[in-house]
């Protein structure tokens, strides 16, 4: 055996056999426990980060182990296909946005390769391919026939720079999530998707899911914003319809000093037709960012409409204004407003000389300053009628009752969360399966003309989406009257490709059907990986499709991901890696340097997954020594000749010392990798171990026997870390079975079964030494160690021992 590790040569190795030998290509087995393990698939900008390689490293060790480990394991892989980027590089590069996405795609599969993840290639998906998005299509037209999908006019967050529009979700601290412009506020008609439907069902099953990490869970929980409340009604003389408002304080109703309306509320626009000022305020507050963060840090601003509203309870007039922070697409547009126990309402009466009327007050009888900020605590009322001297929770339900009785309100269950904006004014997306035409409306596009596909040989200007200039593409007939109509020129969100693809991973090949039952056997997905950042949109999105799909009778089970692994950031120089920073590392660069068994072991080695993980050249040079170490360790081993068979009863102290070391890491390393995931300590037991090998010499055949067990094991441990290199030592130290295919290292009891014991001894409660002692020897022999060793009677200076206190096994306390 050649004593010069070289990488590349042993990579190419071993990749070309898994390949040949089709070793991770996944197959249905119902005798056997199946294990899905995956990760969140790349959008295939041209070249994978160092981010690409940590996540997809986790995933494909935690999947190697499992397969060691006996489980029929699935690990596929795809590409999330559609999108922006895709679309603007084509404008930038004077090319189809298709052809610069499938060259990606061949370029970083290729450098997926060159890692040696054990992907089955065979069930490999891309989004933007019509044999897929054929059949979310297929889902929309059914889900449109049941309701769950409709089109109204509606309050976007629009991003004037891809001229599209964005998820309440894409919004990020006011700016559009992909290229961080600021969003503005408009209206259009879209197609919405009622995840609002399955509110209550997405939230109580977060309690199911103990093997999400609880920050996602609370991130989700939040985002769902479950509130009881009462919804009740401020009647506009000469209106119609009074002014709908919902509030989960109505302990505060009878401090209401004035009503807010959205600027596209139906009575406010009525009442700007005769009030100039009112119209101007309401046409500015069309360019105003639409996300939370933004409303919460904007400046308070409002309009008076000259109108008032009836108090539900006194009939007080309330003047109605209209004010910047109110949006028609959060409740009903409307809100009450009380500036003694609202800190926004109470800037806004600051600002306009509206009042300020406290109701609810600390039940201790302390006077908050009501001048200086808005008591938003809840306490007993004041100063409020048939309810003064109820605390907060009473009046709840006193008010309630009260408006109940009274025909004018109602109690509520309402939710932060809204139903999902799913169309896009853009080119490179699915197309939305629906036909308009004048006479029958929004009429779905029949079974038998699916796929709509996507034009691919398009110019693209970067205005708006081409296919509202393609005739060719929007004219058509309606399928139910046959007279002329035009398409939906409108794409799909690219999160309706990420909400399902785990599932079509199960069967890929299927093409008279979205799924079949291959499907029962693979799902739940058993372990999901990747960023945090993903934990509301595609996340929450995903949990939404796969209810949908259980309702159509597609999958089986409730949720689609039984464990969430979240991974940390790599970091350089303390701060994330990104191009616009100039701080990026090339992973191409990393394997051609040192192999792709260096790079997946500094991965793995550096910080525990969930972790941020700060790279370190250094780092890399350190994991690649260790492997030339191995390496060598294995070479000298294999050239001294066959080892001799194991005899445990004959072996020395030294070797069964030895060989209880190798033990403890197998147990060690496998607590480590299946159950706490701390990937990095497992790697550190090995290296102790190996550590120890160096340092033992003996060439007897036990000797020998006791070493080949040894390497065996640190291989056997390495293997779903760094697959390549021990693929290769594995055959070295003469074993024939496929590696990948070896069962997992079980420790063995009798070698962990320790003759003699270290125990702590102490004088006076503090550490003066330690002593060796039989295994299981009783009080005596340990009394007898401890008083013995030279270095404790030091501590004794001739003093009376007045008590001793032994825990077996443990320590002994000399007390003087």
């Amino acid at each position: 055996m050649d004593e010069s590790y070289q990488p590349a040569e042993v990579e190419a190795e071993a990749q070309s056999h898994w390949a040949e030998h089709q070793v991770f290509r996944a197959v249905e087995d119902p005798a056997r426990e199946k294990f899905y393990c995956l990760c969140m698939f790349p959008y295939p900008s041209g070249r994978l980060h160092m981010g690409h390689v940590r996540n997809y490293t986790i995933g494909d060790v935690i999947a190697r182990y499992q397969r060691m480990r006996g489980r029929n394991v699935l690990q596929p892989m795809g590409w999330d296909a559609f999108g922006l980027p895709a679309e603007n590089a084509a404008i930038q590069n004077g090319v189809p946005a298709a052809r610069w996405t499938y060259d990606n795609i061949a370029y970083m599969r290729d450098q997926l390769k060159r890692l040696g993840f054990g992907y089955d290639w065979s069930r490999e998906l891309a989004t933007c391919d019509p044999s897929y998005y054929r059949w979310e299509q297929w889902l929309f037209t059914r889900l449109l026939r049941k309701g769950l999908v409709y089109k109204r006019t509606a309050p976007v967050n629009w991003c004037p720079k891809d001229e599209t529009v964005l998820a309440n979700e894409q919004v990020v601290e006011g700016r559009c999530w992909r290229c961080d412009t600021p969003v503005e506020h408009r209206e259009i008609p879209q197609w919405f998707m009622r995840i609002t439907a399955y509110a209550d069902e997405l939230l109580a099953a977060l309690n199911t899911l103990d093997g999400w990490p609880d920050q996602v869970r609370t991130m989700q929980r939040n985002w769902i914003g479950r509130s009881e409340g009462v919804e009740l009604a401020f009647a506009v003389p000469g209106e119609d319809a009074p002014l709908t408002v919902f509030t989960t304080r109505p302990d505060t109703l009878m401090g209401v000093t004035y009503v807010a309306l959205a600027a596209a509320h139906p009575v406010a626009l009525k009442a700007a037709v005769a009030n100039p000022a009112l119209a101007a305020f309401i046409e500015e507050c069309r360019g105003t960012q639409v996300s939370e963060a933004a409303l919460e840090t904007m400046e308070k601003r409002g309009c008076f409409t000259g109108l008032t509203a009836e108090h539900p309870i006194t009939g007080a007039p309330v003047p109605v204004w209209v004010a910047n922070f109110v949006l028609m697409g959060y409740g009903t547009g409307a809100v009450m407003a009380v500036p003694a126990h609202d800190q926004r309402d109470f800037e806004f009466a600051r600002r306009y000389g509206l009042p300020v009327r406290g109701v609810v007050y600390p039940a201790d009888g302390t006077e908050p300053d009501l001048g200086a900020a808005a008591y938003t605590e809840k306490g007993v009322l004041r100063d409020s009628g048939l309810f003064t001297g109820m605390d907060s929770a009473t009046a709840f339900d006193a008010i309630a009752e009260h408006l109940e009785r009274h025909g004018r309100g109602q109690r509520r269950v309402h939710y932060r969360l809204r139903d999902w904006g799913i169309s896009r004014q853009r080119y490179w997306g699915a197309p939305i399966p629906v036909i308009h035409c004048p006479e029958c409306g929004s009429v779905p596009v029949p079974d038998e003309d699916l796929p709509v596909v996507l034009p691919q040989d398009v110019a693209l200007s970067g205005a708006g989406s081409p296919l509202k200039r393609m005739p060719e593409f929007y004219r058509t007939t309606c399928p139910e009257c046959g007279r002329p109509a035009e398409r939906e020129t409108d794409t799909f969100d690219t999160f309706m490709e990420s909400s399902w693809y785990y599932a079509r991973y199960c069967a890929p090949d299927v093409t008279g059907a979205m799924l079949d039952v291959r499907v029962d056997y693979w799902l739940p997905v058993d372990q999901y990986i990747g960023g945090i950042e993903h934990a509301i949109l595609h996340l929450l999105y995903a949990r939404f499709f796969h209810k949908l799909m259980r309702d159509e009778g597609l999958v089986r089970g409730d949720e689609p991901f039984q464990n969430l692994l979240t991974q940390g950031m790599v970091l350089k120089d303390g701060t994330k890696m990104s191009k616009s920073k100039g701080n990026t590392v090339d992973p191409q660069e990393m394997v051609e340097r040192y192999g792709a068994d260096t790079v997946r072991m500094f991965v793995m080695f550096a910080a525990p997954p969930e972790q941020s993980l700060e790279w370190s050249e250094a780092g890399v040079e350190g994991a690649f020594r260790f492997l030339r170490r191995l390496w060598k360790l294995v070479s000298v081993h294999v050239n001294a000749g066959p080892a001799a068979v194991l005899e445990r009863g004959a072996l020395t102290v030294p070797q069964r010392a030895l060989r209880r070391q190798v033990h403890e890491t197998i147990a060690k390393v496998s607590d480590d990798m299946g159950r706490r995931y701390t990937f990095n300590t497992a790697i550190a037991a090995v290296m102790e171990l190996v550590n120890a090998l160096y340092k033992f010499e003996d060439p007897t055949p036990q000797g020998r026997a006791v070493m080949q067990e040894a390497l065996e094991v640190a291989v056997r441990l390495l293997a779903p870390i760094v697959p390549h290199v021990t693929h290769r030592l594995w055959h070295h130290l003469g074993r024939d079975q496929l590696l990948v295919n070896t069962p997992w290292p079980t420790p063995d009891s009798v070698a962990l079964t320790r003759d003699t014991v270290e125990i702590v001894v102490q004088v006076n409660g503090r550490l003066r030494g330690r002593v060796e002692v039989p295994a299981g020897g009783d009080r005596e022999v340990l009394e007898a160690a401890a008083l013995g060793d030279p270095n404790v009677q030091r501590f004794l200076e001739g003093r009376p021992v007045r008590k001793l206190v032994v825990v077996p096994g443990r320590l002994v306390n000399i007390v003087v």
